[in-house]
C-alpha cells in the first residue's frame, strides 16, 4: 500500500515538471524578436505578347505589373524584384506608381535592372497604407515558359526583408516557331504589307504561318475521313449502280429512291439527320465515325451513277461477244466490262474524291474538330479571317496534285481511245506464219488467245495500259 502511494506521488511529480517544461518553451518562443512583415504583394500579372492570341511567351519582351501594399505602421525605402535564372530586366524602363486610398502620391525612384533582378530605391519611402504599383515595360521571362513567381527582398526600418513570392504567371515556351513569328513582327516589308487593310485582315504572315502549325492536325483528320470513308462509298456506289440496271423492279425501285434522295437533298441535312436524329433513337456513334458514314453514304449516290453511266456505256457488242465464248454475266463483268468501265469512270471519280474532301468541311458545323473547325476558333481568337485562308492552302495541297493526275489520266485515256496506247505483240505470230503457213498461224492465234483468257493477269494490264507510255514506233514494230 505504501509503494503504491509512492508511485503515485512520483508520477505527479514528473507531469508537473513536464508541464513547467513545456511552459518554459513557449515563453522563450514568444520573446524571440518578430520578423516584420512590412509589405504584402496583393497581385502580379503580365502583358499578353502573343502574336493574335492571348498568351504570355517566354523569351520575348512584354510588360510586369507587380503590386503590394505597405502595411500600417511600416514604410519601404527600398525593393528589388527577382525572376527565375532565364528571366531578365535588362533593357527595360518602370513606372512606380503611389496611392493613398484614391489619392496618387508624387513618387521619385530610381530603377536599376541587373540580369533576373531589378532594383528600385525611393526617395523617400513609401509610408504605411500606401499601394505600389510598378511597371516594369520590354522584360522577358524565362524561355522555357512555366509558372513564373516573381520574388525579391524589400527594405524597412528593421533592415532588409524578404519579399513573399506573388501569385503564379503562366507563361509558354518560346518555340521555333514563336521566334520566327517575333522575327517577322520586326520586318519592314512585314509591316509595309500588313498596313493594307486587306493583306492585314486576309493573309497577315504572323498569323498564317502560326496557322500552319496549328490547323495540322485538322488537315490530317480531313484526310483521315475521306480516306478511309472513300473505299467504302465505293463499294456502296457499285452495289446500286448494279441495282440500278438490275431486271427486277423493286431492286431498280430502291436503288433510285436511294441515289435520287441523297443526290437531291443537301449534305448538310443529311449530317444533321445523322447527329442529331440518332441519338433520339438511343444511337450513339463516335462523332469521327459517324462524320465518316455520312461523307460515304452522301459520296455513293454520286458514284452509283457515276458507274452506271460507265457500265451502259460499254457498246452492247462487248455483251453478245463474251456469251459467243461462253461465258456468263458474271463472268463478262468482271473480265471484260468492269476493267473498261474503270478506266472510263476513273477521272470523274477521282474529281467526286476531291468534292468529297472538301465536303468534310461541313463536319464543322456539328462539331468534329477537322480543318474547318481548328480555322475558326483561331479566328475566334485571332479576330483575322487568315485561319480560313490558311486552311484553303491546306485544301489545294491536295486537290492541286489531283486535279493534275485527272488531267494526265483523261489525256492518256483519249490517246488509248484513239488508238495511240498498246498494240499486241504479234511478231511471234506472224513469223510462225512464215515459218509454217496459214495453219499455223490459226494454231498459235487460237493458243494466244486461250493462254490469255487463262492468264488472270490481263485484267490488271486492261486496266493499266492507259498509264503505261508505249512508243507509236514500238506499236508499228511489233505489228
Amino acid at each position: 500500500m505504501d509503494l503504491t502511494l509512492k508511485q503515485k506521488a512520483g508520477g505527479r511529480r514528473l507531469v508537473a515538471m513536464a508541464a513547467a517544461f513545456m511552459a518554459a518553451l513557449a515563453l522563450a518562443f514568444a520573446c524571440l524578436p518578430a520578423t516584420a512583415e512590412a509589405l504584402t504583394v496583393s497581385k502580379a500579372t503580365a502583358r499578353p505578347n502573343e502574336d493574335g492570341g492571348s498568351s504570355v511567351i517566354g523569351g520575348i519582351e512584354t510588360r510586369l505589373t507587380w503590386e503590394g501594399t505597405v502595411d500600417d505602421g511600416e514604410e519601404v525605402s527600398e525593393i528589388t524584384l527577382q525572376l527565375p535564372t532565364d528571366g531578365s530586366f535588362d533593357g527595360s524602363s518602370t513606372k512606380v506608381t503611389v496611392l493613398e486610398g484614391l489619392t496618387r502620391i508624387s513618387t521619385d525612384a530610381t530603377a536599376t535592372p541587373s540580369g533576373n533582378t531589378i532594383k528600385i530605391e525611393f526617395a523617400n519611402p513609401v509610408a504605411s497604407g500606401s499601394l505600389l504599383r510598378l511597371e516594369i515595360e520590354d522584360m522577358k521571362f524565362p524561355t522555357e515558359g512555366g509558372d513564373v513567381q516573381v520574388t525579391g527582398s524589400y527594405t524597412n526600418d528593421a533592415g532588409e526583408q524578404q519579399l513573399a513570392a506573388s501569385p503564379a504567371i503562366t507563361t509558354i515556351a518560346n518555340t521555333p516557331l514563336q521566334s520566327a513569328i517575333n522575327w517577322l513582327d520586326n520586318q519592314a516589308w512585314v509591316q509595309a504589307w500588313n498596313s493594307q487593310p486587306f493583306l492585314n485582315m486576309f493573309l497577315k504572315p504572323q498569323i498564317m504561318l502560326e496557322s500552319f502549325s496549328s490547323l495540322f492536325s485538322g488537315w490530317l483528320v480531313c484526310l483521315t475521313i475521306v480516306i478511309l470513308c472513300y473505299p467504302f462509298a465505293i463499294v456502296l456506289g457499285l452495289l446500286f449502280a448494279f441495282m440500278k440496271i438490275s431486271k427486277h423492279r423493286v431492286v431498280r425501285a430502291i436503288a433510285v429512291v436511294y441515289i435520287n434522295i441523297l443526290r437531291g437533298t443537301p449534305l448538310f441535312l443529311q449530317i444533321y439527320i445523322l447527329f442529331f436524329g440518332l441519338p433520339m433513337l438511343n444511337i450513339n456513334v463516335n462523332n469521327y465515325l459517324l462524320g465518316g458514314i455520312a461523307m460515304a453514304v452522301n459520296s455513293s449516290a454520286y458514284l452509283a451513277e457515276i458507274f452506271r453511266a460507265g457500265i451502259q456505256s460499254i457498246p452492247k457488242g462487248q455483251y453478245e461477244a463474251a456469251s459467243s465464248l461462253g461465258m456468263n454475266y458474271s463472268q463478262t463483268m468482271l473480265s471484260i466490262i468492269l476493267p473498261q468501265t474503270i478506266r472510263r469512270v476513273l477521272p470523274t471519280v477521282t474529281s467526286d474524291f476531291i468534292t468529297a474532301y472538301k465536303d468534310t468541311s461541313l463536319l464543322s458545323s456539328v462539331g468534329v474538330m477537322e480543318l474547318m473547325m481548328y480555322s475558326k476558333n483561331l479566328t475566334t481568337v485571332t479576330g483575322n479571317i487568315t485561319p480560313y485562308m490558311t486552311a484553303a492552302i491546306y485544301y489545294l495541297i491536295v486537290t492541286l496534285p489531283l486535279i493534275k493526275v485527272v488531267s494526265i489520266v483523261e489525256k492518256r485515256l483519249a490517246r488509248s481511245e484513239a488508238g495511240g496506247g498498246p498494240r499486241p505483240k504479234g511478231g511471234a505470230v506472224r513469223a510462225a506464219s512464215d515459218a509454217s503457213g496459214d495453219e499455223a498461224v490459226v494454231d498459235a492465234g487460237a493458243s494466244h488467245m486461250e493462254t490469255k483468257d487463262e492468264d488472270s493477269s490481263s485484267i490488271l494490264d486492261a486496266l493499266s495500259a492507259p498509264f503505261r507510255s508505249h512508243s507509236l514506233k514500238e506499236g508499228l514494230d511489233n505489228a
